[in-house]
């Protein structure tokens, strides 16, 4: 039976924090607006698992006001003491296509020492496709963390800039088959002469999931 907005309200009231998680599970199935104002609420916890839980709904719910839900996300990726719910906002800001939150991810990015939350605003970063994001992506390439680097190469891609073909180049032979990987499908991204030699070099790449997709096997037409 759907609980109705009056109980799953006085449920985010509770003080146990798992009946405040069974709330954020019950919104799903409220009406876009009801659940908005109720997700807002539940961004509020003292708990940061129940902060996380509600960040990440926002990703989906916010473009019920998405003005309100761009400065939430902004307070919670600047301002929350768990990177964790950090990483959940700048997931959510790049999901509700903010195109104009560049600056605050990239003084998080630099303030931050913690992967995961700098790998989540490099993701971002790509699906924004914010060109002001180059030289930080241009050097999250060279990160000791695989996942950065992973990242960052696809969202040099997903940028378009040409000025990455360069920095891309010297990972045809990186040893992880994962970053050739995501360098392959990359490198379709780009008309340089350079991209596409090193497309024919994927190609006959050994990972067999590597070279198909520098053929662009599964690529729309």
């Amino acid at each position: 039976m759907r609980m109705t907005p009056a109980e799953i309200s006085a449920l985010l009231d509770s003080e146990d924090y798992g009946d405040r998680l069974k709330a954020l599970n019950a919104i799903r199935n409220l009406p876009l607006a009801d659940a908005f104002e109720l997700i807002c609420k539940a961004i509020a916890d003292s708990n940061p698992r129940v902060r996380y839980a509600a960040v990440s709904q926002l990703s989906n719910l916010g473009r019920h006001d998405r003005d309100q839900a761009r400065t939430i996300l902004l307070d919670r990726l600047e301002n929350d003491s768990e990177t964790d719910v950090q990483a959940a906002a700048a997931d959510a800001l790049g999901a509700l296509r903010f195109t104009d939150v560049y600056p605050a991810l990239e003084a998080t990015y630099q303030q931050s020492s913690d992967w995961v939350l700098q790998f989540s605003i490099v993701a971002t970063l790509g699906e924004l496709g914010d060109r002001r994001a180059f030289d930080l992506l241009a050097a999250a390439i060279e990160s000791p963390v695989e996942l950065i680097r992973t990242a960052a190469v696809a969202a040099l891609g997903e940028l378009g800039d040409e000025r990455a073909v360069p920095l891309l180049l010297p990972l045809v032979s990186d040893d992880d088959w994962q970053i050739r990987h995501r360098l392959a499908q990359a490198l379709h991204r780009f008309t340089h002469p350079d991209a596409q030699a090193a497309l024919a070099q994927l190609s006959q790449d050994k990972a067999a999931a590597v070279a198909a997709a520098a053929r662009g096997d599964g690529l729309e037409a």
